[in-house]
């Protein structure tokens, strides 16, 4: 590993010339079919692959704290290692059972206020009056009664019962399968950053300890910033909707909206919609539906005006309409790793270009 912590000075003149050289003809095309074989196995892998994204998200971001404690008390790195899994693994568990039984109560009476809050938003949007489809008159409550309705035959066939039993058991599984590689990640994880970088031939090595050097502080910062933003927004939703607004569900639309800054512009976007249809049901007049209006302006502006650029850095500097292509494309192709994913990819691939084109 001592190539990938290599800066650009520390290269003999033999690999800096190794480094800035183009890549020929068979090596570009050697990529570009690795790159292909990558995406087809991870195709068919993902189902599997969110434990392991996960657990290496996190070992990843906790690797310099473990080599800096390691260095700093020149104790074996596998005590500190252990110690942080139960550290993690202790504060996982509190906070699921703080916090799991109230957004169990959340959800459960959001699932019972759901057929109102249906009615609701449909009268807000059709009015007063009832409408005329295809010979037949219905109006807002039979429209909800209608939706809720089919929901409970869905969920009354046996088969969407054995389907939500499995990812039931999938989930807790996929749990119990990330803690475990991520405690392998924690205490081995330097040994697989080896195996990776043993696959790059003998010669382009130094160009990847390049490209590394480059993209590791711009990495690091976005997956740190990413967790901010996420715990900002959800308790800054909390403060917003339950404690100001009064907004009932308040717990459930803070989670949702702290986890749907993961994904930029789409995300935020539609969390806003929801919890502006759950406002409406409690909305008495224009002045509180104003007062949403104006919640939901603060929170973005100061996601991202303030707190985005400032904890992002260079990782923010990638275009919108960028980020939003590769969240689609690796949606379609991953499923949630990939939206996990996307991002971190793009500054690869642009750290990559970058460093081969010498551009800072």
């Amino acid at each position: 590993m001592k190539a990938l912590k290599k800066k650009n000075g520390d290269l003999s003149p033999a690999e800096r010339a190794s480094t800035s050289g183009p890549l020929d003809s068979g090596e570009t095309r050697a990529i570009m079919i690795g790159a292909v074989v990558l995406v087809i196995f991870l195709y068919f892998i993902r189902l599997i692959l969110l434990p392991f994204v996960l657990a290496a998200i996190v070992a990843y971001i906790c690797t310099p704290v473990l080599d800096w404690a390691a260095r700093r008390t020149r104790w074996p790195r596998l005590l500190f290692a252990v110690a942080l899994f139960v550290v993690l693994a202790g504060i996982t568990t509190v906070v699921l059972g703080l916090s799991g039984e109230r957004l169990a109560t959340e959800v459960r009476a959001t699932a019972a206020d759901l057929q109102t809050t249906l009615e609701n938003v449909t009268q807000q949007a059709l009015g007063d009056r009832p409408i005329h489809v295809f010979g037949a008159t219905v109006n807002a409550h039979d429209i909800a009664q209608s939706a809720i309705e089919r929901m409970r035959d869905w969920f009354a066939q046996s088969d969407q019962l054995a389907m939500l039993a499995g990812y039931s058991v999938a989930a807790m599984m996929g749990a119990f399968l990330t803690m475990v590689l991520l405690f392998y990640f924690l205490v081995s994880g330097e040994h697989v950053a080896r195996g990776v970088f043993w696959v790059v031939p003998p010669h382009r090595r130094p160009l990847v300890a390049r490209i590394w050097h480059r993209l590791d502080p711009v990495l690091m910062r976005y997956f740190i910033g990413v967790l901010v933003i996420v715990g900002y927004a959800a308790v800054i939703a909390y403060v917003g909707l339950g404690v100001i607004l009064g907004i009932k569900h308040a717990v459930f639309l803070a989670l949702l909206t702290g986890i749907l800054e993961i994904v930029p512009v789409i995300g935020p976007t539609a969390v806003a919609i929801i919890a502006g249809l759950v406002s409406l049901r409690t909305a008495t007049g224009i002045v509180n539906i104003a007062e949403y209006a104006l919640y939901a302006t603060l929170l973005r502006l100061s996601i991202d005006q303030l707190v985005g650029p400032v904890v992002l850095g260079r990782a923010a500097h990638v275009h919108p309409v960028l980020i939003i292509f590769c969240f689609l494309a690796g949606g379609v192709v991953l499923g949630i790793p990939g939206v996990i994913l996307a991002v971190p990819v793009a500054l690869v691939v642009q750290s990559t270009l970058a460093t081969l084109y010498g551009d800072e």
